[in-house]
């Protein structure tokens, strides 16, 4: 058992929801299936909507015009009362509302509502491989169907970019492409003049042993090249979470108590805390800040991995707490920046365009395993689809858009059972009984967890 579940054990108790059964199996109706509670449309048209017409959605507005004019889609009519999909049902088509009103009903005890004219009709009302709610018509309405295609034509889009580590130019938006810090931050990235902290050489070592199968005796002399993560590691194996009536007082005893995996995590989560620091008073507040919600977001990703799925818990920690580690080179420049760079709040506006290809960058110049270099570059890319097995960046999305539950950034956000990561959890599991316990257990972990690597 690692650290982070026995602070889990000390903090919080829950029972876990009971898993609700999937609708009847159903049956192919063109490119959408249906069921027998499934309405058929009152008509079905053809006729090509613009490019522009279809740049309105998301995220079809960010493909290029020659993709978006040989996609192929429909428009389907419906009358108010329409059944259009059911929760659980198989589909291998993206869905937008065109025209009217819908009600859709996820697996919980409340609905809601969305309207053709709202921000949130710009947003697929499904994009994963099964329907996450019930959608019935509240009036009149016409739908645009995608083949499901158009998320790996996304995927791909972002996946070039994920993978790219060359010092490409980041395509600055218009609201800070004038700006003459994010132009010359820009500039140092191309190029490779950014400031890339690095972690602790003992991190690093004990990072690359651990894969190798090293013993507690191998990991123990690699740690005490580091006196301050000895005497942090023998806390944490003295504290509540691991005493027993022997008290522990050498770094061997210490992993051994721990284990070597929990140990490795821990390195790493009080190495990782060292690189969210600089001496400038508001940029040092606004790392602190970016810290505690990356062990959140670790935390989230470590339950959601637990509960509802068969990705290993501890890898899931380590990707959510290297989601936004693209904030780091950001702030030192801003820091270094001559005649004072832009406020905490005007960087952190600016972080989701710099995320990405400055965390892929600096993943890859620490030497993180391959499976972590797509998280911060995805980790907002709500409808990202790895394909059909769930992965860990879908747990870190997954995770993400929780970190965002009761905050003012969620007004615009997609609803959990839109978003192709859902459509792969375990059908009755992530329902919103379940998803308040996991914030409820996550937060529980953060505060003892802030106390612990304080």
């Amino acid at each position: 058992m690692n650290w982070f579940s026995k602070l889990l054990e000390k903090n919080t108790t829950a029972n876990k929801p009971s898993r609700k059964a999937l609708p009847p199996g159903a049956e192919h109706r063109g490119s959408l299936p249906t069921d027998n509670t499934v309405s058929k449309p009152s008509s079905t048209h053809r006729q090509a909507l613009s490019v522009a017409q279809l740049k309105k959605f998301a995220p079809l507005r960010d493909l290029d015009d020659a993709a978006l004019s040989s996609l192929p889609h429909l428009s389907l009519a419906y009358a108010k009362g329409a059944i259009i999909f059911t929760l659980g049902q198989p589909t291998s088509s993206v869905l937008y509302l065109l025209a009217g009103q819908l009600s859709m009903q996820p697996d919980s005890d409340s609905h809601y509502q969305i309207d053709a004219d709202s921000t949130l009709a710009n947003l697929p009302l499904n994009s994963g491989s099964r329907c996450g709610a019930t959608a019935t018509a509240l009036s009149d309405v016409r739908i645009l169907e995608i083949p499901i295609q158009l998320n790996r034509l996304w995927t791909d889009k972002s996946q070039e970019s994920a993978n790219c580590v060359e010092l490409v130019d980041i395509q600055l938006p218009e609201p800070i492409n004038g700006s003459r810090f994010f132009n010359s931050f820009a500039q140092a990235y191309r190029e490779n003049k950014l400031r890339l902290p690095s972690l602790p050489d003992v991190a690093l070592k004990l990072k690359d042993a651990v894969q190798k199968d090293i013993g507690i005796r191998g990991a123990a002399e690699i740690i005490q090249l580091d006196p301050p993560i000895v005497a942090k590691l023998i806390q944490v194996a003295n504290s509540p979470l691991y005493a027993t009536e022997i008290p522990i007082n050498n770094c061997h005893d210490a992993v051994a108590r721990i284990g070597l995996n929990a140990t490795r995590n821990l390195v790493m989560g009080i190495s990782m805390k060292q690189l969210f620091s600089c001496t400038d008073p508001e940029l040092m507040k606004g790392m602190q800040a970016l810290w505690k919600n990356s062990l959140y977001v670790s935390s989230l990703s470590f339950v959601l991995a637990q509960e509802c799925s068969n990705i290993n818990p501890e890898d899931a920690l380590l990707g959510g707490l290297i989601a936004d580690i693209g904030a780091i080179p950001l702030l030192h420049f801003a820091e270094q920046f001559p005649d004072g760079g832009p406020s905490f709040q005007e960087l952190k506006t600016a972080l989701p365009y710099l995320r990405g290809p400055v965390g892929v960058l600096m993943l890859h110049t620490l030497g993180f395993p391959e499976q972590l270099g797509n998280v911060p570059h995805q980790a907002e890319n709500w409808l990202y689809d790895s394909g059909p097995e769930l992965t860990m960046t879908d747990i870190v999305i997954l995770a993400k858009l929780h970190s965002y539950f009761g905050s003012g950034n969620a007004r615009d956000l997609p609803y959990i059972n839109s978003i192709p990561s859902y459509s792969k959890l375990n059908h009755g599991k992530l329902n919103p009984d379940f998803s308040l316990m996991v914030l409820k257990k996550a937060q529980n972990r953060v505060n003892a967890a802030m106390h612990l690597l304080s």
